[in-house]
């Protein structure tokens, strides 16, 4: 059994298989970022999610661009192009942007939308 009073049974046993629990939707840029824990006293843990780096650039496929209009949200593209509003960070890791808000700043910016990471397909 575990040495932590405090772990619930259910973490302890998905720690113990090759089963991943996550606290994230799949379509959630966290989805599958692992957690850590650290103890920061005696008996007294803290949980973390891992540091998630911004994935290159070249590893997304371009399907078309997008040129930035005056008033324009980030949401609304991603709604309108991947169906869904809270997709908006696959914009912002295609194109690069620690930021969401740098994308729209500036109209005339073209945005590349593209296939999700990794997964390649025919030149549209």
């Amino acid at each position: 059994m575990s040495s932590n009073p405090n772990l619930d049974p259910v973490q302890a046993m998905l720690a113990q298989t090759s089963l991943q629990n996550t606290l994230f939707a799949s379509n959630s840029r966290y989805y599958q970022i692992p957690t850590k824990v650290v103890e920061i006293a005696p008996g007294k843990t803290v949980a973390y999610l891992q540091r998630r780096f911004l994935p290159p650039s070249a590893s997304f496929q371009t399907l078309q661009q997008y040129t930035v209009t005056q008033g324009v949200r980030l949401d609304n593209i991603a709604a309108q192009f991947m169906g869904d509003p809270t997709l908006f960070w696959r914009i912002c890791d295609a194109n690069d942007a620690l930021r969401p808000e740098e994308l729209t700043e500036t109209a005339g910016t073209r945005l590349r939308i593209t296939l999700p990471q990794g997964i390649t397909g025919g030149t549209l």
